[in-house]
């Protein structure tokens, strides 16, 4: 790849490496994400396969985020205790809950009511953590899912009443697919079945 093929993958893919770097608000030096951004972008375009069943953008994804997730731990000047970066999982998931009933983005007091917690507590762990979320603390097989859906919090507007009840409660009250059945009326296998096409209607979404 040439100087010039370089620069237009990197102009074409400028939105997504700016969406990424929304989950490290507080990040301080944004021109260093921007760049390992680039980064984790051309690692991804040298990795991916053309006949890969999935599209370049949704690859590059986990390639970016990686990259950048790997410059804040890097950082010497930024120590995030493990409660804290558990927490704040804790409060975004109750974010975009409360966002889906509410209708709009919830205030601190109505998070912390949520989470029966006091409201400090939610400040601390906001202005503490550099990251949206610690893909650590996400089981292995939901982390790149629940990426996806943190990426496409938006997008879940798009789903019935019956798709979001189900992402919701697998997704953002840690229900399992047996106690989702129970609620829903519906057999594990059912839920599964369900689960798989909601995420993939999501994930084309993202790469739409």
């Amino acid at each position: 790849m040439d100087q010039k093929e370089l620069e237009t993958l990197i102009i074409q893919n400028q939105k997504l490496i700016y969406s990424i770097m929304k989950y490290f608000y507080n990040y301080p030096n944004k021109d260093d994400l921007y760049q390992v951004g680039c980064i984790g972008l051309i690692e991804a375009y040298y990795r991916y396969k053309p006949d890969q069943n999935t599209k370049f953008t949704t690859y590059a994804y986990s390639y970016i985020l990686g990259e950048m997730k790997k410059l804040v731990r890097e950082d010497k000047g930024i120590k995030i205790s493990r409660n804290i970066s558990s927490l704040y999982l804790k409060i975004e998931k109750a974010s975009i809950l409360l966002s889906q009933r509410l209708m709009r983005e919830p205030s601190i007091d109505e998070i912390a009511s949520f989470l029966e917690i006091d409201n400090s507590l939610v400040v601390e762990a906001i202005n503490s953590t550099n990251i949206l979320l610690d893909v650590d603390e996400i089981p292995v097989s939901h982390r790149d899912d629940f990426n996806d859906l943190i990426y496409l919090k938006d997008e879940l507007n798009s789903l019935s009443s019956d798709e979001l009840s189900l992402i919701q409660s697998r997704y953002l009250e840690d229900l399992t697919q047996s106690e989702v059945a129970s609620i829903m009326g519906m057999s594990q296998v059912q839920v599964s079945r369900k689960e798989q096409k909601v995420l993939q209607k999501l994930k084309k979404r993202l790469v739409a």
